[in-house]
């Protein structure tokens, strides 16, 4: 909109409070004259821009905003997406969809939600253990009901704590602010190319009614919308990891001598090798239903209150089909023959080519349906009374819940594993980036064939989490009738977030196999036959001798089969549905926190000039004071067992609950300065202390023994409910040049120095009263007298059940081949077993500084305009590659970004093609294997959406999505030791809007 403007009253300014404005925003008001105010609005692209520039302009701190270009339309479909074009944000991508936000380079979980400023409550699952994580999902949101969002990138004393990376608010419809009667329908449908097997065009449908009655003293806005998508992918990777290495240091995966190892890791030299190599293609079905129900009433002009309820539904099934190998290695646990590039810059090399000679050895086939929902309840009541022209106050009642469970018998993750024994050799290429897989079969065997297949194990899982957040928020401001100081914001407030995580699974580890290959028909196997070569395309590498077949099973057919065959109601750890494949409906892990936080805040506002130039300063200061409890259920260990070669087995028995309780206060100030240095030229400098509060993994008490063993010792975590919130003193500079409507340019300067980072210790404890049966005695004299190497593991196995009888190690079917027996631990306790487990501590600081560089332009009358901005992020503790332990501690996210926007608004028609980067970051510091860092690489996505105005009513929109068809990939200490590369495709919406 354009303003005659005018100067603002006191009763203009606690009026536009009581009417819903979050931040300084242009509204004015006439003084007791009788002059008019002329209001122009302006609407789609240009509008949007226009309205959002005066938020960041009129705010203080560094604040940056998207608004809705018409009620009900947004830039984009999905929030995060939209976020994404605000300088210094960035997001992760889910399926091809925007999911959560990095802000100036720290991650999702760095970052608080609030909706109409209430803090949101997130429920995330995982598939193999329970969440930790406190990060907002935006894919749960749709768009069609929220007016704006604004994000503030500098602490505030009135806003909520949490995020050191910005307060995200997402501001909804109010329909006493809108004033008349309004609606809108639209219509959509969406094509995915990704999907090989979805329908071609699933539809989005959205509406959005407001008006308001009794001479507009009250008011009702209801918006709801469905959106279905199906999509699918392709993708290869290591899942289950790499492990590292040292140059000269013998270990299970080290590179030998010989003629077949070229260019071997000199000592000292990092590397690591692949536990396996798969190919995955999945399909993913996805509904979205949102709604909101906001009612308001303003019997008299100092008096409004506002009901407000907002629900959120998102329903995703996923099948997917994996072909996949296992780097057996030979038995001495080396490669047959490698080839290695030289160390990179962090003293890393990585495997050009390996090859794996163990054969016959096993092709799997796994197959997985599975499901999940996340829910979403918000229901808040604002009460506003404005008491005379300088005293008002607000008060907020706010209960919500965020709830993530599996929505099949199946679970939210699960694996059905079918192998045959029929590789004789694989050679893997990593030198392009993507694996390429050869696989040699025995002479004899033409190729993949249906003989010899037969089922092995099966692990059914269900992950659950529950947030729960009850908020009562009392707020005033007095406004002064002269002096520098204009008003005074005060409050204080109660917070009660609890949450639950939970985990549990139904397992049959039986990976070397279960009953025989005659349980498979055989013509089942061969019209389930597919290629997959042909599904990678768009990725690089040379795939002409990459291994093409696979089983594409059918899921329902093959899990009952299992179940048929092999289901054993007396054993309900692994059948906890008798002779139906299913998840559990019990927890092996439940972790619950509480945490109690009591806040009270002042803010005073002053404004004056400086050499005639206009100044504010804002001077802030909060306290909380916050009770964290904490309660786990796990469950005891009775018993390990050695299952085959490289393979354990853990036996669990009764869960018990373990609790402790922390507790932490902070004093967070915030200053905001800002004076207009020249006409339209705007300086800011700003300071404040933020927190943000340690993940719920790290809060549990107890402690958790991880599934996979290694020969060497056994490996777990406990949480530490003592942990402080990291803490964040902030720096921020800027100055902004606004010289046209809706046209700037600014450049600023940010610093954060955290510290209490988190990183992790590790103690070694026998906390269990089991025994291990690769410790002790026996264990040592068998390794002894096998050469005395401790990975040779298929001869230290066959010794003890050669040697040792029943009573000194439990030994299950000793008549069989050696390799194949059971191994346990001995009874009598005398080889306890030892943990080494992985403990969270505040651990040193981390010092994160950037520079934000934006300019939007309209030109003039045209229509045409450009938006670019450039984000340079720096953190001065990074993740050593070549460093083995767990004393990294760097920050997640962090990465230079760049967004280029140009779009033509006029006449009715509007188009927009955008382009955004993100260059590499590190996403994670488990890659599945263990300690091992995860980074994505860089990544770049056009974008375009086109629309026209058929008349004041009609509208009609085409869209497009990854126009260029890029693809996502991720690695871990060197660019070649791939983790995951994936194909989605381009996607494309059409449809029309009408508004009533």
């Amino acid at each position: 909109m354009t303003y005659n403007r005018f100067k603002k009253s006191k009763l203009a300014s606690s009026l536009s409070l009581i009417l819903g404005a979050t931040i300084a925003s242009p509204t004015f008001a006439a003084e007791e004259s009788n002059e008019e105010i002329e209001v122009i609005e302006v609407r789609g692209i240009r509008g949007s821009l226009v309205k959002a520039m005066d938020i960041k302009r009129n705010a203080n701190g560094v604040v940056d905003a998207i608004n809705a270009e018409d009620m009900g339309k947004f830039p984009d479909t999905n929030l995060a997406e939209s976020l994404q074009r605000i300088t210094g944000v960035s997001i992760d991508r889910d399926n091809g969809e925007g999911s959560k936000v990095t802000v100036r380079g720290f991650g999702p979980d760095y970052n608080v939600v609030t909706l109409n400023g209430r803090q949101m409550p997130t429920a995330n699952i995982n598939d193999t253990s329970a969440s930790d994580s406190r990060s907002f999902d935006f894919a749960n949101l749709a768009s069609e009901g929220i007016s704006s969002v604004e994000v503030y990138k500098t602490g505030r004393a009135d806003v909520a704590t949490g995020g050191i990376g910005s307060t995200i608010n997402l501001v909804t419809i109010k329909p006493l602010n809108i004033g008349e009667e309004r609606a809108s329908i639209g219509i959509k449908g969406v094509h995915d190319t990704s999907s090989e097997t979805g329908s071609s065009v699933t539809p989005e449908l959205s509406a959005l009614y407001s008006n308001t009655y009794a001479d507009n003293t009250f008011g009702v806005a209801i918006t709801a919308s469905v959106q279905e998508r199906e999509s699918g992918s392709a993708r290869a990777g290591v899942d289950n990891g790499w492990r590292p290495q040292t140059g000269g240091v013998g270990d299970w995966g080290s590179v030998g001598e010989g003629p077949n190892q070229i260019n071997v890791p000199a000592d000292g030299v990092t590397y690591a090798v692949p536990h396996n190599v798969l190919y995955g293609f999945s399909e993913v079905e996805r509904t979205r239903t949102n709604g909101q129900l906001t009612m308001q009433y303003r019997p008299v002009e100092n008096f409004t209150a506002t009901l407000d309820y907002t629900y959120s539904k998102l329903e995703q099934e996923l099948n997917q089909n994996i072909h996949s190998v296992w780097m057996s290695l030979n038995y001495a646990g080396q490669p047959t023959g490698s080839q290695w590039t030289d160390p990179n810059s962090d003293n890393v090399a990585a495997p050009i080519f390996l090859h794996d000679m163990d054969g016959p050895s096993d092709l799997v086939s796994q197959v997985e349906q599975s499901a999940q929902v996340n829910e979403n309840k918000s229901v808040g009541l604002n009460l506003e009374y404005l008491v005379n022209d300088n005293l008002q106050f607000s008060l907020d009642f706010h209960s919500s819940e965020a709830e993530a469970k599996p929505d099949s018998i199946y679970g939210n993750s699960n694996t059905i594993q079918m192998a045959t024994w029929t590789r004789a050799e694989t050679k893997v290429d990593f030198s392009s980036g993507f694996p390429v897989v050869e696989v040699v079969f025995p002479d004899g065997t033409a190729g993949l064939t249906p003989e010899g297949v037969m089922t092995t194990g099966t692990s059914f899982r269900n992950s659950y989490m529950k947030s729960e957040i009850d908020q009562i928020q009392l707020d005033g401001t007095y406004i002064f009738d002269d002096g520098i100081v204009e008003s005074v914001d005060f409050g204080i407030g109660f917070n009660k977030v609890e949450n639950r995580n939970a985990f549990g699974r139904a397992e049959r580890p039986n990976w070397g196999g279960t009953g025989s290959p005659a349980d498979i028909d055989d013509g089942f196997l061969l019209a389930s036959m597919d290629t997959m070569v042909d599904r990678f395309d768009n990725l690089p590498g040379d795939k002409s001798n990459m291994i093409n077949q696979y089983w594409a099973v059918d899921f329902n057919t093959i899990a009952d089969l299992v179940g048929n065959l092999y289901g054993d109601p007396s054993d309900p750890t692994a059948w906890p549905c008798g002779t139906t494949i299913c998840a559990p409906s019990t927890f092996e892990t439940d972790r619950r926190t509480k945490e109690e936080s009591v806040s009270a805040y002042v803010k005073a506002n002053m404004s004056f000039e400086i050499g005639e130039k206009q100044a504010n300063l804002v001077v802030g200061l909060r306290y909380e004071q916050t009770d964290v409890t904490s309660k786990t259920l796990l469950p005891e260990i009775n018993a390990i067992g050695w299952v085959s070669t490289n393979e354990f087995q853990i036996v669990r028995g009764d869960a018990q609950f373990f609790s402790d309780e922390g507790d932490y206060d902070y004093l967070l100030p915030n200053i905001d300065f800002d004076i207009e240095v020249m006409e339209d030229m705007i300086f800011r400098a700003s300071y404040s202390q933020t927190i943000t509060r340690p993940g719920y993994g790290n809060l549990t008490a107890g402690s958790v023994l991880d599934e996979v063993r290694n020969v060497d010792n056994g490996r777990g975590s406990r949480g530490n409910v003592g942990l402080l919130p990291l803490e964040s003193d902030n720096i921020d500079l800027s100055f902004e040049y606004y010289y046209g409507e809706g046209s700037y340019a600014s450049i600023g300067f940010f610093q954060k120095d955290v510290d209490n980072v988190i990183g992790s210790r590790e103690v070694v404890e026998q906390p269990y009263d089991a025994t291990s049966p690769v410790e002790g005695a026996r264990y040592q004299e068998a390794v002894a007298a096998t050469g005395g190497d401790p990975s040779n593991s298929a001869a230290i196995r066959a010794y003890l059940a050669a040697n040792y009888a029943d009573g000194e190690y439990v030994i299950v079917d000793p008549g069989g081949d050696p390799v194949k027996n059971q191994i346990w631990g001995h009874p009598t306790g005398n080889d306890p077993l030892s943990v080494l487990f992985s403990q969270p501590y505040n651990q040193g600081s981390n010092k994160v500084d950037g520079f934000e560089l934006a300019v939007q332009h309209l030109f003039d009358d045209t229509g045409f305009g450009i938006i670019a901005n450039y984000t340079i992020v720096d953190s001065d503790v990074e993740y050593d590659n070549a460093d083995h332990g767990d004393e990294n501690t760097p920050l997640l996210g962090v990465s230079d970004s760049y967004n280029l926007v140009g779009f033509y608004d006029k006449d009715g028609l509007q188009v927009r093609i955008a382009y955004n980067w993100r260059d590499d970051f590190l996403q994670g510091l488990n890659d599945g294997q263990g300690s091992n860092p995860v980074y994505v690489e860089d990544y770049g996505q056009l974008d375009a959406n086109i629309s026209y105005d058929y008349n004041e009513n009609l509208t009609l929109f085409v869209e497009g999505i990854n126009l260029t068809d890029e693809y996502t990939r991720s690695y871990g200490r060197h660019k070649l030791m791939v983790k995951n590369i994936q194909q989605m495709g381009p996607r494309y919406n059409f449809g029309l809007r009408y508004k009533f």
